[in-house]
């Protein structure tokens, strides 16, 4: 991971280039943290964002840069961030260190 807060797979960094360039904004990023939420505590959220806000961190892996929200650092410290293709369902998958325990569900988290 060399020093960032999360890492990405290829495949994560594809769907990303991917997300940008269908919205139109292939310059912009991606903005992961994590939100209350859910029976466990915390679930991950992405969204879209034009530029870092103040204490965001950059990410930037397999020509792509993420920004990882200030108040979700500690969080995500060693994540790596990964996007599956599955038969019936696809997505970003988070694989994280600090997690202690998941819901049934598989939804949110606790560290």
């Amino acid at each position: 991971m060399s020093g960032n807060v999360i890492g990405l797979t290829s495949a994560a960094a594809e769907r990303v280039k991917e997300l940008l360039a269908d919205r139109g904004t292939p310059d912009a990023f991606i903005r992961v943290g994590v939100k209350t939420a859910g029976c466990s505590g915390l679930a991950y959220k992405l969204e879209f964002a034009d530029a870092p806000d103040t204490g965001d961190e950059v990410v930037q892996a397999h020509g792509v840069k993420v920004i990882v929200d200030a108040k979700s650092v500690l969080y995500l410290l060693g994540t790596e961030m990964d996007y599956k293709v599955e038969q019936l369902k696809s997505g970003f998958v988070f694989n994280n260190p600090n997690k202690k325990g998941e819901c049934g569900c598989g939804e949110s988290f606790t560290v």
